[in-house]
């Protein structure tokens, strides 16, 4: 594979670069031989191991990672917080074949800030329509600013915690609902780290993922919650010091109970941006379940999903806090929000759980 010219620094309008990391020569080369092909994207290299990369990345700069996860020495998933770090921003697409829908290898990545993963082919099986789609993900990935529209605007003024300057103090609610897609896994453990166990009012949440995933995110939050997650049931009872999760093939929504309490409900009504499950309808329900007590975060995600249910949650009064574009892997989702003016704050993972932590004990 050819070797550029060290840079740390970027080149002002130059394609984003591409560094693969797969102890496979067939991997590398087929890999490679898209990326170049593309015209869009610049091969940066093409490494065996993880350590070939490390000294790679303290040379060179990247936009996007490959990254295999069997590789001999160090695999893949091991180096991976190394790599981000050295990465320096670079984002990483896991391209390996142990990445099947709902592998637990493949849950542990994203939750330690791979941006997004792809089932890589068996040797010799590369093939045009893969091809396709490992050049759509990395449209995505290495020009995340593009997802939140043509002639997008610049990101509006970050909205510290301290204080809110539409909300003069940290929220009182009743419930959190947390909505996110693209490198929202990595976002949401962040979060959740920040909330202590004080806190006990019902979290939910809607992460766009294929249904066999969803087993393996509702153990992965409850961990990062450090409280029971359960994945939502029809006519489930939403309980106080739980996470529900929505499955993968069901939008979660919520109705009023006549005791006071809420309770779920699956549905599979179609949604206006496509998304099965989707964050608008779950935001929606629960604007008219818990009205101005409802706290909706939309965290990284690429397109609109969310937009409308948080539209809903202002006009019932609750309070819309939104990640901001710097710790976000996509800023479609949690831009699109921003930038229709329904955002009462724009901060990092880490500080919209500090938020839910000091509006938690009311």
């Amino acid at each position: 594979m050819p070797q550029f010219a060290s840079s740390l620094a970027p080149s002002r309008g130059a394609p984003p670069r591409v560094l693969i990391v797969d102890d496979s020569a067939v991997a590398r080369a087929a890999l490679g031989r898209y990326v170049e092909a593309s015209g869009r994207f610049e091969l940066a290299g093409a490494v065996g191991d993880a350590s070939r990369a490390l000294a790679f990345l303290a040379t060179q700069r990247v936009d996007v990672i490959l990254l295999d996860l069997e590789m001999p020495r160090q695999s893949g998933i091991d180096a991976l917080p190394q790599l981000l770090v050295a990465g320096a921003g670079a984002r990483v697409l896991i391209v390996s074949s142990t990445a099947a829908e709902g592998a637990e290898v493949t849950m542990r990545a994203l939750a330690l800030g791979a941006a997004d993963t792809l089932v890589k082919p068996v040797a010799g099986a590369f093939a045009s329509r893969f091809g396709d789609t490992l050049l759509a993900r990395l449209d995505v990935l290495a020009t995340p600013a593009a997802l939140a529209g043509p002639m997008a605007p610049a990101e509006p003024a970050r909205r510290p915690i301290t204080p809110l300057p539409l909300v003069p103090t940290a929220p009182a609610f009743d419930a959190i609902a947390i909505g996110a897609s693209t490198g929202g896994i990595h976002a949401l453990a962040s979060l959740l780290a920040e909330v202590p166990a004080a806190v006990t009012q019902p979290i939910l949440v809607t992460q766009h993922l294929p249904p066999s995933f969803s087993p393996y995110f509702a153990a992965q939050v409850g961990v990062s919650a450090k409280r029971p997650s359960v994945i939502a049931q029809d006519h489930g009872r939403v309980r106080t010091g739980e996470v529900v999760i929505a499955p993968g093939n069901a939008h979660l929504v919520a109705h009023a109970l006549h005791d006071g309490g809420a309770a779920t409900r699956l549905s599979q009504a179609p949604a206006p941006t496509g998304n099965l499950p989707s964050v608008d309808p779950m935001f929606a329900s629960l604007a008219v379940v818990y009205g101005p007590r409802l706290l909706a975060i939309v965290l990284s995600g690429m397109g609109r999903d969310g937009l409308e249910g948080a539209r809903a949650v202002r006009d019932a009064g609750g309070t819309v806090l939104v990640q901001d574009r710097g710790s976000s892997v996509v800023w479609g989702m949690p831009g699109a929000v921003a930038k229709a003016g329904l955002a009462q704050g724009v901060m990092s993972p880490a500080e919209l759980g500090a938020v839910i932590a000091a509006g938690g004990g009311r």
